[in-house]
């Protein structure tokens, strides 16, 4: 049997069922939200922990995230999924957020973040922290959407508010940025991977 087409991208069953309820929180039925919270909540904090690096600020992120969504659901349109809708707001809020901090704060997190580092080297998270501080904000953003989130580069690129061809392009050359270092780690050198092409 065919499947019907609702002209969005990526849509699937879980995102109707989603769309369902969004359409209940719309009429009135305000409870039904806290299905949405309860399905995305985990997401959006790790999200936004990836990129405050900080768990009390992603804590407080997520909360001002879903209240920010909930006033703006009329503003929801179905030509994207949710999920992408969500990730949009909590892309431009933690942003925000970072552009709040001032460089003090910034240099008194940075210093407490490489202390817990050192004392806690044996945790299992150490490597993803350690390759997710060697990128900018704007790689580690395009690394969680389309590897940990496995968006398109389309929802990608209405997350994010730019060209879908141009996240190919930087992800393409963060993939082999990645490589590289990883590489280096290895010991191999810039002449042997030449020759190994």
């Amino acid at each position: 049997m065919k499947q019907p087409n609702y002209g969005k991208i990526g849509v699937n069953k879980g995102q109707q069922g989603i769309e369902s309820i969004i359409d209940q929180v719309k009429s009135g039925h305000i409870q039904k939200y806290s299905v949405v919270i309860q399905k995305f909540e985990k997401k959006i904090y790790t999200y936004c922990y990836c990129i405050l690096k900080n768990r009390e600020e992603a804590k407080d992120a997520v909360q001002e995230i879903f209240i920010k969504a909930y006033q703006d659901i009329e503003r929801y349109e179905n030509r994207l999924s949710f999920s992408a809708w969500l990730y949009k707001i909590a892309y431009h809020h933690c942003l925000d957020q970072i552009r709040k901090q001032s460089r003090w704060q910034k240099v008194v997190s940075l210093y407490m973040e490489l202390q817990t580092r050192s004392h806690f080297r044996l945790n299992q998270y150490t490597l993803v922290d350690e390759l997710l501080s060697s990128l900018n904000r704007e790689e580690r953003n395009i690394l969680l959407l389309k590897v940990v989130e496995q968006y398109t580069f389309e929802e990608m690129a209405e997350i994010m508010s730019c060209n879908s061809t141009t996240l190919r392009k930087k992800f393409e050359r963060l993939r082999k940025k990645l490589l590289h270092q990883k590489n280096q780690e290895r010991g191999i050198g810039h002449e042997e991977i030449a020759s190994s092409n």
